[in-house]
């Protein structure tokens, strides 16, 4: 593999590292907590920048009135709580207060999909990308790794328009350069492969990386895709790569519906109709486990993927 784990690291601290970048860079940019400035790595833009923090406590809805609110002034706030705060508790506010009217904010959301681990399926949100692709302008970031989270953070301070940003809570492997360039909307080819298609998002990167790696042994040439921006989607990138290997597998942690894997299905629908196989979660909430075993169990992993590219090359 070409690709190396320089050191695992958790997508939170990402979030927070290119928050305090922010923070040093661009004076027009506030942050605003719902009373989880440990969990989403705030400390250091608090301690750089105190007079540029609001913490709003457990008023989530209230922060995303605030938030729009302040963009009116020019600022450019980023909220952070949790996945399943930043969105299902919310999904009013966001889209009366922010999408409604393209309001300059950043949603940043934390401890998303399984991967929260032992608080359970309260707290587990697995349809949260479905929510947040739906209302019109809105644009869905999922990095894979600590140095994408740094980079997708300090972008999207760039983008005029309301974000939401995606990340986790456990330390997964950190392989994508220090000094890349985030391009929102354009995927990143990570390995060139003639047989199948996969195309992964977020923590199933690395697990889609993985998987290559072993198909190879096997003699199986695997095509790797980073689609860290799920809305908007890059349509060329996949439909460059399917009309070579005339099939693809989709890797999330997410639901079945309203992720990633359906988005593709669409752009090959209407495009390029070509045997599909996706790896999420079927339908159903979560557990309490460990990010670990939660991920096997629901098999969104290296043999999760191997077992879907097996099915889907007996339907070519």
């Amino acid at each position: 593999m070409k690709y190396t784990d320089t050191g695992k690291k958790d997508t939170r601290s990402g979030f927070g590292a290119g928050l305090a970048e922010l923070g040093r860079t661009n004076p027009n940019v506030v942050a605003l907590c719902a009373d989880l400035i440990g969990s989403l790595k705030m400390e250091k833009f608090i301690e750089e920048n105190p007079e540029r923090f609001f913490q709003i406590g457990i008023a989530e809805a209230n922060m995303m009135g605030i938030a729009a609110g302040l963009t009116i002034g020019g600022k450019i706030p980023f909220t952070g709580t949790f996945a399943a705060f930043s969105t299902g508790r919310v999904y009013d506010q966001i889209r009366q207060s922010i999408a409604y009217s393209g309001k300059n904010v950043k949603i940043c959301a934390s401890h998303a999909g399984l991967t929260l681990g032992e608080d359970g399926a309260t707290h587990q949100i697995l349809e949260d990308i479905g929510l947040m692709k739906m209302l019109p302008g809105m644009v869905v970031i999922n990095p894979c790794d600590y140095n994408q989270t740094k980079a997708a953070t300090i972008a999207i301070a760039d983008y005029v328009g309301p974000v939401y940003l995606r990340f986790g809570r456990p330390t997964v492997a950190n392989f994508t350069p220090e000094d890349q360039k985030f391009e929102i909307g354009k995927g990143i080819l990570l390995t060139e492969g003639k047989d199948v298609t996969i195309v992964a998002t977020g923590h199933l990167v690395w697990e889609a990386l993985l998987a290559a790696d072993e198909l190879e042994k096997q003699g199986i040439s695997a095509e790797v895709i980073n689609i860290h921006t799920i809305k908007p989607l890059d349509e060329e990138i996949i439909l460059n790569s399917v009309k070579k290997t005339k099939c693809i597998v989709t890797c999330e942690e997410h639901n079945y519906y309203g992720g990633l894997g359906e988005s593709v299905s669409r752009v090959l629908a209407q495009r390029f109709p070509i045997p599909q196989e996706l790896v999420a979660v079927n339908d159903t909430f979560g557990e309490s486990g460990t990010p670990a075993e939660l991920m096997k169990k629901y098999g969104l992993d290296k043999d999760g993927i191997l077992k879907a590219v097996e099915k889907v090359l007996k339907r070519k």
